[in-house]
C-alpha cells in the first residue's frame, strides 16, 4: 500500500460510518470496495461495489461496524481520502474528499488526478 505506517489509507467520518455499516447489515455483504476507473469527463470516476469476499491484495480500513476495502489498483489515488455520506433535499450519497484530485466535472462525478502520481 501506498501508505505511511500506523496511518490508515482513508478516514470514514461517522455519518459514512453508519451508512456502510447499514448497507453490509442490511445485504450481508463484507463491505464495501472503492475504486477508481477511466470515463467521465474530467477522465476517471469513483466506483463502489458490495463485497462478498475479501480480496488479500486489497487495503482493508475499518472502523466501528463499517469495512472499505481498497481496490489495489486504486491504492496510490485514494490515500488521504475522505469518505463521507452527505444527504440534501435533492439527493444523498457518498462523497469522496481526495486530497489527490486535481480537477472535478460540474456534475462533480468525474475527476482527474495529480499528475505528480503519475511520475515515478
Amino acid at each position: 500500500m501506498f501508505g505511511i505506517p500506523g496511518k490508515q489509507a482513508v478516514t470514514i467520518t461517522p455519518k459514512a460510518e453508519v451508512q456502510i455499516a447499514k448497507l453490509m447489515e442490511n445485504n450481508g455483504h463484507q463491505g464495501l470496495r472503492i475504486g477508481v476507473k477511466k470515463g467521465g469527463c474530467a477522465g476517471m470516476e469513483y466506483t463502489m461495489d458490495y463485497v462478498d469476499e475479501v480480496d488479500p491484495n486489497d487495503e482493508v480500513v475499518e472502523q466501528g461496524n463499517a469495512r472499505v476495502m481498497i481496490a489495489p489498483m486504486a491504492q496510490m489515488f485514494l490515500f488521504g481520502t475522505e469518505i463521507d455520506y452527505e444527504t440534501s433535499l435533492l439527493e444523498s450519497g457518498f462523497k469522496f474528499n481526495n486530497p489527490n484530485v486535481s480537477e472535478a466535472c460540474g456534475c462533480g462525478e468525474s475527476i482527474k488526478f495529480d499528475e505528480s502520481l503519475f511520475q515515478k
